[in-house]
């Protein structure tokens, strides 16, 4: 066992010394030594109620023979930190989960690890460190969360009440409401209602293999994510006896299965972003033209929040992601291998769909290509993201001049105060990886054109990124970004932009040449931030097109 290394032998009399005052006696020493990472933090809403899924897993771990030790991981609420500089550090945190658990798991030598994630950069940032330690694991989510009641508003989630701010500005509703929708919008604890980018990841990790199925859907609230975690902790046991390792499972197949997954239920765009990164730290080739055919031939089966009005709890009832993957059979590899000791075609084989409204079957699917698009063209070379689920079909080709602005709060405060007109194509640059840094989540400008009614009319682009609760006809990661001088840096305002989803091209009007000869105009990057995190990791963060990873030495 790697926990030998600290716990074997008359020199590691010491050790053992220190293992005893934490209350270990000899029988839990001769045990294997679980790491249970536990991303619990008290500001984070959808982290509320992560001690009692640890304690769960911690029981099934000791009732399958192992010693669990927990430990945490730093975790960033994306609903706290939209809008202002916070939201610069959302995705940096994923690298410093990454870096932690790497640290904690080396330095203790623990056998195996069960992971606790549940929102935003946790998940992905918890893959990476896996498939890079790649020691035997299983990881086990919180969940999400339900959806809020409130007359006139029958599934209220944070993507309506990010609206009702816009809708305030507009003068269509008052504050008085606003504050009624504010008390009822989050009824508890769990991760964002719908298939925001939470959930996406939770779905994924359970698509991918590491996950147990219900991974993704079953609700923070029911007595059965309590029971799964338990079983997390049991199967981690199994899983270390048959040395079951995460780079066996997360395989280019399963990475392949957890995009068709993705796209058949419109996902967040920053799935791809992440997908990308964990494909690298599992060392895995995978090109943002590798993910663009995939969505090309996968239909979109199940629409869920913001693309509708159900949630993730509706698609538990309906079978939860068995379901959707039984419905996606013909187009999976049945092959790739779970943490359960079963293939995923054994999974899907005992899935049942209880509701064929919500999960289609291909047949009847609400699209036939996926639910996000990768668009290229002299705008983004290296390729942007859209996710076309949430885009109303009759704005999916849109041409207009560009209104261009040099960081979200410009372009906020334009939007706020009516700068906007139908027709524009606003664009919000100097917003990616490097440039923000951090590539920020651009929730509060497409909720405002949401909720302002200016959806459908304008569109919006941008180096940065988007909150899976965004929707419209909104394209993020446009690559190379505006700090690297991409062509999104050489636009100017009234520059004739051209976005065509159905034949995946972003372009500008403009000849090459021009494109060139602005961009050699430009005088070099100045860095934002000068020192910190923040400056350390703009200046070793890569492009947003290979996952937004740090560069190898």
């Amino acid at each position: 066992m790697r926990s030998d290394n600290i716990k074997l032998g008359i020199e590691r009399a010491p050790h053992r010394s220190v293992l005893r005052a934490l209350g270990c006696g000899d029988e839990d020493i001769r045990r294997p030594f679980v790491g249970v990472v536990n991303s619990f933090a008290e500001i984070v809403g959808g982290h509320i109620h992560l001690r009692t899924i640890a304690e769960a897993v911690k029981s099934g771990i000791r009732s399958a023979g192992g010693t669990p030790f927990e430990f945490n991981t730093i975790a960033v609420c994306d609903c706290l930190v939209v809008g202002h500089i916070g939201m610069k550090y959302s995705l940096p945190s994923r690298e410093l989960i990454a870096d932690s658990v790497e640290v904690m798991a080396e330095a203790h030598q623990f056998d195996a690890l069960v992971f606790i994630p549940n929102c935003d950069k946790i998940t992905p940032g918890m893959l990476m460190a896996a498939l890079r330690l790649n020691i035997p694991c299983v990881f086990v989510s919180g969940g999400p969360a339900q959806a809020g009641k409130l007359a006139g508003y029958p599934d209220l989630d944070h993507a309506c009440i990010s609206e009702a701010v816009g809708q305030v500005v507009a003068g269509k509703i008052d504050e008085s409401q606003l504050l009624r929708m504010e008390r009822v919008s989050r009824p508890g604890c769990g991760s964002c209602e719908g298939m925001f980018t939470a959930n996406t990841m939770n779905c994924i990790t359970e698509v991918i293999g590491l996950g147990l199925p219900g991974n993704g859907t079953i609700p923070a609230v029911y007595g059965r994510r309590v029971s799964l975690a338990r079983e997390a902790g049991r199967l981690v046991m199994k899983v270390l006896e048959s040395n079951l390792r995460p780079r066996d499972i997360v395989t280019k197949d399963s990475i392949y299965n957890a995009l068709v997954v993705a796209m058949a239920v419109g996902g967040s765009t920053n799935a791809i972003l992440h997908m990308l990164a964990i494909a690298n730290a599992a060392g895995i080739p995978f090109s943002l033209s590798e993910v663009s055919d995939i969505s090309r031939s996968t239909p979109y089966i199940c629409k869920l929040a913001p693309a509708s009005r159900e949630h993730m709890e509706d698609l538990h009832l309906a079978g939860g992601i068995p379901a959707v993957m039984r419905q996606l059979e013909s187009l999976l590899r049945l092959d790739a291998k779970t943490v359960a000791g079963k293939t995923l075609g054994e999974v899907v084989e005992s899935a049942t769909v209880e509701d064929a409204d919500l999960v289609r079957p291909l047949s009847n699917a609400h699209a036939q290509t996926g639910g996000l698009n990768v668009l290229f063209g002299n705008l983004a070379p290296h390729g942007a993201i859209v996710k076309s689920a949430a885009v109303d079909p009759s704005s999916l080709v849109h041409r207009g001049p560009a209104r261009v602005f040099d960081s979200e709060e410009e372009a906020t405060k334009a939007i706020s105060g009516g700068a906007a007109q139908p027709g524009d194509v606003l664009v919000i640059r100097y917003e990616g990886p490097r440039g923000g840094p951090g590539m920020r989540e651009m929730l509060v400008p497409t909720s405002l054109i949401s909720g302002m009614g200016l959806e459908g009319k304008v569109a919006l682009i941008t180096d940065g990124r988007f909150s899976g609760a965004s929707r419209g006809l909104s394209i993020g990661h446009v690559a190379p970004e505006a700090a690297r001088k991409g062509p999104i840096a050489a636009l100017r305002n009234g520059d004739i932009i051209v976005i065509d989803v159905p034949n995946l091209r972003l372009n500008v009007e403009l000849p090459q040449e021009e494109i060139d000869r602005r961009l050699s105009e430009l005088p070099e990057f100045e860095f934002k931030i000068k020192t910190g995190y923040l400056r350390r990791y703009a200046e070793q963060v890569g492009c947003a097109s290979e996952g937004a990873v740090f560069a190898k030495d």
